[in-house]
């Protein structure tokens, strides 16, 4: 399996992301987002109101990183994001999910599309659980660097 599949595939298992931002002082934030579809790990959609500081904050600054974290391994992705207000592709992402943390609607014209298109990616693969507690061991022993394999391949997308 390529890096890119693994990519998608931790990016698939991953319920809830987490969007990094710049704000209007210029300090990081993060914000938990649920990524609602993409097409390829290049192209990931966020439902959102297009009236939160977040996105005025983006449309500043829309250099972003969304992490996303499963039981296959970890995905750091970078990018750049834009409000997208196409009605057609938000009313095909949305899903029960979108209402319990929107005020409106699909209809509602606050409602609306967070693209973020992706530049490079970072993959972490989990060792698994055995995996890990050998590593962990390892590491505890003094058998092994455990920051040897800390930097992940950047992956273009």
């Amino acid at each position: 399996m390529s890096d890119r599949e693994t990519i998608a595939e931790v990016m698939k298992a991953t319920r809830i992301a987490i969007l990094t931002y710049e704000d209007e002082q210029g300090r990081l934030v993060s914000t938990p987002m649920g990524t609602q579809d993409f097409e390829d790990p290049a192209t990931v959609w966020f439902i959102t109101e297009a009236d939160s500081d977040k996105v005025a904050a983006i449309s500043r600054q829309p250099r972003v990183n969304v992490s996303y974290a499963s039981d296959k391994g970890w995905v750091s992705l970078s990018g750049t994001a834009s409000l997208n207000q196409d009605r057609a592709k938000l009313e095909e992402l949305w899903d029960p999910s979108a209402s319990a943390f929107m005020q409106g609607g699909p209809d509602d014209p606050n409602s609306a599309l967070l693209e973020v298109s992706g530049d490079t990616a970072q993959l972490w693969e989990s060792p698994g659980k055995l995996g890990m507690l050998v590593q962990v061991a390892k590491g505890a022993l003094g058998k092994e660097d455990p920051a040897k394999d800390s930097d992940a391949p950047v992956v273009d997308l």
